[in-house]
């Protein structure tokens, strides 16, 4: 056997004896091989995606230590102590530290007593961390939210820059990986580019994950849903998203009114607020957290049932990594998304208020319309995340999101098209969504009747509906494929060359029935838009409640969140299988020889004083 295969031999036994995985999860076998094998590693992977274990892995293995690059101070605390949990040896070093204790984790890296040392991108522009990093044998930078150095990025942030000067400056050039969960093609580059990539390996696993439930639901009492929504799953650990903070008060208090345990995070909160709430809520303390963005990115939080969008996101990277949040355990999740033609002036006006100019404002236009196509569309909307990162992908549709489980009936909708698409031409393919709707309904608005619109064919074609349904199927058509809008501030609808087709007769527009205007809660999960079956007919919901409360006082006592015990997935698990023996649980995905060791022995004696065994299960 070669020392290859010997290599990855010990990487198997090491994800079994400290997280309790018997294999790797898909893509992580490579990028574990890859940086094994010295190369410089580029992976792609969807958040809960198992991207720690792809840098964690190697660390134990490669001589040396593993520098960390990590963009939150939540996240490096949160990784850290699952780590030395399971004992493996590792360190942060941040702002929340004195200049001693720096100091001291420092001495220990430098005795070899760290393999991973978690460092927040600005301290590589320090010169005197660099001497520090100097002395060391640095085997591997892994530097996680890679997509953070790009400029096209959704999260930007100048000092990933400082990376690759960095590296450059260490008198031995260590293996360099960089993760994350989002990246368009451009992006991509800029990380190859900007990190200095040396022919690295490029491993790029599918973002679509199945476990999570897709929906886009339009027209919707947005309030009245997050209430009855939150109500129906009390017991399920769930997150909000708004975009200002004015809705993320209003839905906090409404939901604490009405019983439901939650929490809030935005900029506007004392630190000590949002940090207090955020722990709350890795705890387990709070069900349910209403936020704005800044809420978010290094929650390792894995059993996250449901992530709902109150507002449109700004883009689709945003969305991804946000909804990404949900199941992380790989258990059933939801990812709602409430979408209003008012979350379209919201974000633009957010735009506006950023300083950014010239091809930087452009971008987030062109990106924000991206984002309107999606909410607009009736295609598979897995298809329609996977195609925007410029992911292949095979012609099956998802079967679980709101647009399959859409069960209204196609309805020809060529006519209605045509007259659209008319119209466009006739305005000389000049004007936006609301000036085209404008003069379909027959509107005698003044800017109108100045261009003399109320003199064409097609002026008040369609005065039987609203400017409202007008521009909401002139958006669907535009998501379609059909018609196409301008970048910048103030679109212009334009034909595409299908739509030439379409006015010729030469091709059919099929459509879903419209949604009524303000459909109810209810009768959106009628159509699958908002519910999965959210775990195995096979678990005992009585037994998972036992095994939670005994996870729950482990956590209490090591001050730690629950999940870094065990997570909701294994308890599942355990709740099917009721081990009666230490073989029986080591048997059970996430266990592992280091977590039995420290805490399997409560949930162990659970069911062997109880009696609790698979054959209650099957009455």
């Amino acid at each position: 056997m070669d020392t290859e295969q010997l290599t990855m031999d010990r990487a198997q036994q090491l994800l079994q004896t400290f997280y309790g995985y018997p294999d790797f999860r898909e893509g992580q076998k490579k990028i574990v091989e890859s940086l094994l094998q010295g190369e410089d590693t580029l992976g792609i992977m969807p958040t809960g995606g198992g991207k720690s274990i792809c840098y964690q892995i190697p660390a134990m293995l490669l001589t040396g230590l593993t520098l960390v690059v990590s963009p939150l101070i939540s996240l490096m605390k949160d990784q850290v102590d699952a780590l030395t949990t399971m004992g493996i040896p590792a360190a942060y070093i941040n702002s929340s530290l004195s200049g001693k204790e720096v100091n001291v984790r420092i001495r220990a890296a430098q005795r070899g007593e760290l393999k991973m040392l978690y460092v927040a991108p600005e301290r590589l522009e320090l010169d005197w961390f660099r001497d520090e990093m100097a002395e060391l044998h640095i085997a591997c930078v892994a530097v996680d939210e890679a997509h953070c150095v790009s400029q096209w990025g959704h999260d930007f942030r100048t000092s990933y820059l400082a990376v690759a000067p960095f590296v450059a400056s260490l008198p031995r050039r260590p293996i360099l990986a960089a993760f994350t969960a989002t990246a368009t093609p451009e992006v991509m580059d800029d990380m190859l580019r900007l990190l200095r990539l040396q022919e690295p390996a490029i491993f790029v696993t599918g973002l679509g994950r199945d476990n999570l439930a897709m929906s886009v639901l339009r027209g919707e009492n947005k309030r009245e849903y997050v209430m009855n929504y939150t109500s129906q799953h009390e017991s399920q650990p769930g997150i909000i998203y708004a975009a200002t903070r004015k809705d993320v008060d209003d839905l906090y208090d409404r939901l604490r009114a009405s019983g439901v345990q939650a929490g809030r995070y935005h900029a506007g909160l004392p630190d000590q607020e949002r940090a207090d709430n955020q722990e709350a809520f890795l705890y387990d303390d709070i069900r349910v957290m209403v936020a704005t963005n800044a809420f978010g990115m290094g929650i390792d939080k894995s059993n996250v049932r449901y992530v709902i969008h109150y507002n449109m996101p700004k883009n689709m990277e945003a969305y991804v990594q946000e909804a990404g949040r949900a199941g992380r355990d790989g258990e059933p999740s939801d990812c709602i998304l409430l979408f209003s033609a008012q979350d379209i002036m919201t974000q633009k006006f957010l735009i506006e208020q950023n300083p950014q100019e010239g091809d930087r404002k452009r971008n987030e236009y062109r990106k924000l319309q991206q984002m309107i196509e999606y909410c607009y569309t009736h295609r598979c909307l897995r298809f329609a995340m996977l195609e925007y990162f410029g992911e292949e992908h095979d012609q099956k549709p998802c079967g679980i999101c709101s647009s399959c489980r859409d069960e209204r009936e196609l309805t020809d909708m060529t006519k209605e098209a045509q007259i659209i698409f008319s119209c466009i031409y006739r305005m000389r393919e000049r004007f936006g969504v609301t000036m085209v709707a404008g003069v379909l309904k027959g509107s005698q608005n003044k800017k109108v009747l100045q261009n003399g619109f109320d003199s064409l064919p097609t002026y008040g074609m369609m005065r039987t509906q609203t400017e409202k349904e007008i521009s909401e199927l002139i958006n669907t058509f535009v998501a379609e494929g059909y018609l196409t809008l301008s970048e910048g501030q103030y679109p212009v609808v334009k034909l595409q060359p299908i739509a030439v087709d379409v006015l010729k007769g030469q091709m059919q527009v099929m459509q879903r029935a419209p949604l009524p205007v303000a459909a109810s809660a209810s009768s959106s999960r009628r159509r699958g838009g908002s519910t999965v079956d959210l775990g195995p007919s096979a678990v005992n919901e009585t037994v998972f409640e036992q095994l939670r409360l005994i996870r729950r006082e482990l956590a209490q006592s090591e001050k730690v969140p629950s999940y870094i015990i065990f997570n909701d997935a294994t308890l599942r698990e355990m709740s099917v299988v009721c081990p009666q023996t230490e073989s029986a649980m080591l048997k059970i995905k996430g266990v592992g020889e280091v977590k039995y060791l420290k805490y399997g022995r409560p949930f162990l004696e659970f069911f062997q004083n109880t009696g609790v065994a698979d054959s209650d299960l099957l009455d």
